[in-house]
């Protein structure tokens, strides 16, 4: 991620909600650029969710025959997808634990289900998350850890009034009526997960337009 860009969006939500917000760049392929992020983040204080979004964006959205793939890009993917998520997840389930609450939530796609020919990178990072996920929420869900993993099963778009960026544009319709999805509603579905009472706590939900893309 752009610091740049992310410290321009903290600013943005810490006028909205006058609060203190940090944006803070990190690697999550690299398990000691986590670990140093989260030295900053737990400094702080308790982490109460955590939401893991990271994937690695292909060069363009073309699919890649499976033998012009190259084992450091495969690797990369799968490190970024599923490894960071562990290593971040191990950062905050202990305190979580001790105090008995928390959430965390993956992010996936409609690639963590299905194999779809030319994203084998993308498909194999993100089924191994699902299955992180998944092993996680039976280990720490009685130890009152809410963990659940949310398929996004199409495109999100920008918040109304916003502009899209250049690397995305292209791929984003300009209608929620289109097809593409309303982030703050999104944003709302992740929302209503942290706050789930725990009677009956979701481990799976999948998002999806009305009217999704062929492609989703």
């Amino acid at each position: 991620r752009d610091l740049g860009r992310l410290s321009k969006f903290a600013d943005e939500i810490a006028r909205e909600e006058k609060a203190q917000v940090f944006a803070i760049r990190i690697d999550c392929s690299e398990s000691r650029s986590v670990r140093e992020a989260f030295e900053g983040v737990l400094s702080l204080g308790f982490v109460e969710v955590l939401v893991y979004n990271a994937y690695q964006q292909p060069p363009n959205w073309h699919p890649t025959h499976f033998t012009d793939i190259h084992l450091d890009s495969f690797e990369k993917s799968l490190a970024v997808s599923s490894v960071g998520a562990f290593h971040c997840a191990q950062q905050v389930l202990p305190g979580m634990v001790e105090r008995g609450k928390g959430t965390i939530l993956f992010t996936g796609c409609s690639a963590s289900l299905n194999g779809i020919a030319g994203y084998s990178e993308l498909c194999c990072g993100k089924f191994a998350l699902r299955a992180l996920s998944q092993c996680l929420s039976m280990e720490f869900q009685p130890l009152g850890v809410h963990i659940a993993h949310v398929i996004i099963g199409g495109v999100i778009g920008q918040p109304r009034g916003g502009q899209s960026s250049s690397s995305t544009a292209s791929l984003r319709t300009t209608s929620f009526g289109d097809g593409s999805m309303d982030p703050d509603a999104v944003a709302q579905t992740y929302w209503q997960l942290h706050v789930q009472d725990r009677s009956a706590w979701t481990q799976e939900i999948d998002l999806r337009p009305s009217h999704p893309p062929r492609f989703c």
